[in-house]
This record gives C-alpha cells, structure tokens and sequence, in this order.
C-alpha cells in the first residue's frame, strides 16, 4: 500500500514537472497537462451544436461578412507570426471559423482550435471595424494562450491526483467535453461565456493589441473601446475584489501601459510603423 501511494505521489510530481508550457509573446509559464488537442475537439463538437441548435440564429449579412474578415485577417497575421517563432506546434489543428449570432448578449468568444462567435449585442459597442478587431484580438488571444486548456488543467488538480493521471493519459474525453460545455454555456444560454481569472483576461488584453496591431489596427483604438465597454455596464459590475475580472479602471490603464510594446507590431495601410 505505502509503495502505490508513493509511486502515485511520483507520478503526480512527474506530471507536474512536465505539465507547463509557455505563452507566447508574455512568456508565462502555465499549467498545460490536458491534452490541447483533446479540447480542440471538444470545442468543435460544442461548437458546431451550438450553430446547428434551432434556438441559435446565425446570420450572412454584411456585419457577418466583416467579422469574417476581420477575424480571418487577425488569425492570418497571428498565424504568420506564431509559425515564423518557433510556436507552430501550439496552433497545431487549428481550423479558424468565424460567425456572427444574433442575440442581445454583449458578448464574443473564441474556443480552442479558432472557433470564434460574435454576438449582434456587442457591434453597438465595438462601431467600426477597430472597435470589432479589439474585440476579436482579445478572444482569439484567449485561445492562443490556451486559456481554455489551462482552466481544465487546474479543474483537474482540484479532483486530484486520480483525475490528473487521467488528463495526462489522455483519457478525459467526456470531461474535457463537460469543461468546454460550462465554460462557454453551451447546453445552459446560448454561448454565456464564465469569466476566466483576472490574469488570463489582462494577458489577453495584452496580447489581443498585438494581435489586432499584427493585422493592421491601430491598438491605440482599444482604449476607446474598453471605454466604451465600461460605460455599457452602467455601473452593474462588482467591486474589482468581488470579481474574477479586472475593473474598468485597472483593465484600461494596462491596456494603456502596453500600447508601446503593440505598437512596435502595429503598420497602417501605408506601411509605416505608428509612432
């Protein structure tokens, strides 16, 4: 009994020594042992449910049309950059899709493997076509950091070791399936996507203005988006200590901080770096 508790033990300190990896561009260390691309499949089930359910309207319109284009212009430019940097494996399996649904909610998100959804809710908010590349540079950043993978990985642990050793084996199908299906709602409302940590959502802020500036906007437009965000919620938001994400006032004074570094990223339609 003592030896398979020990060799449990050992195992469960094997897999953490071996369970990180790193994020591009900020260079954080995460804890990755459940298979990406295991939740890229899980996303693509969920995802294609979602669209296929008869309570979801997915619309071929001309804002549909220029999420089309502004997302695939973002994974183009992201895709360029990840493969030229030594990052090929972690977009491995990727298949971008993007849709325009029509629903109130001021909402957008994009799930593992570049499955992304935009929600009519949110085009007042984002206006034009900065506005909407703010929005999507930030989703898509969420799952080029492998957000998603990350959040399971931690839910694991938390069930222990038994459930780690599962996650590392691979044999996780059908929660990996139920993590996708509660973080992005699918199955409960139409795509209501739970809030992740406060670090993952600043560093997706971070990288979605260098992912927005890789494609040809402007990242000093975020700041007027994320105002106009702030004002959208009429104050209905929780202290900052309350919640998982960063209040209005931290998240655009970040964003602010990290505009230097994007804007080395950043060339307008003449070509000239912003200065």
């Amino acid at each position: 009994m003592k030896k398979m508790k020990l060799s449990g033990l050992a195992l469960a300190v094997l897999l953490f020594a071996n369970a990180c990896s790193t994020v591009p561009l900020t260079g954080r260390n995460r804890l990755s042992f459940v298979s990406e691309t295991e939740m890229q499949s899980a996303a693509a089930q969920s995802y294609n449910a979602l669209l296929k359910d008869s309570k979801t309207t997915v619309l071929n319109n001309a804002d549909a049309t220029r999420v089309k284009r502004i997302g695939q212009q973002i994974a183009t430019a992201v895709t360029k950059y990840m493969n030229a940097n030594g990052y090929s494996e972690q977009i491995k399996g990727f298949n971008w899709e993007f849709n325009l649904i029509k629903s109130d909610e001021v909402n957008a998100w994009c799930m593992p493997g570049g499955k992304v959804a935009v929600y009519t809710g949110i085009l007042p908010v984002t206006r034009d076509d900065a506005g909407l590349a703010t929005v999507m540079g930030h989703e898509i950043a969420h799952a080029i950091a492998q957000h998603s993978s990350e959040r399971a990985s931690k839910a694991a642990v938390a069930e222990g070791v038994g459930s780690l050793i599962g996650a590392a084996t691979g044999n996780q199908s059908a929660t990996t399936q139920a993590v996708i299906n509660q973080v992005y709602g699918i199955g409960a409302q139409a795509g209501v996507l739970l809030p992740n940590s406060r670090k993952q959502e600043l560093e997706a802020d971070h990288l979605g203005l260098i992912f927005m500036s890789m494609a040809g906007y402007d990242p000093a437009t975020a700041v007027s988006f994320w105002q106009r965000m702030a004002s959208a919620s009429n104050g209905s938001k929780p202290p900052e200590w309350m919640s998982t994400h960063p209040a209005d006032g931290t998240r655009i004074a970040q964003i602010q901080k990290d505009l230097p570094e994007a804007k080395k990223y950043f060339k307008s339609t003449t070509g000239k770096p912003v200065k």
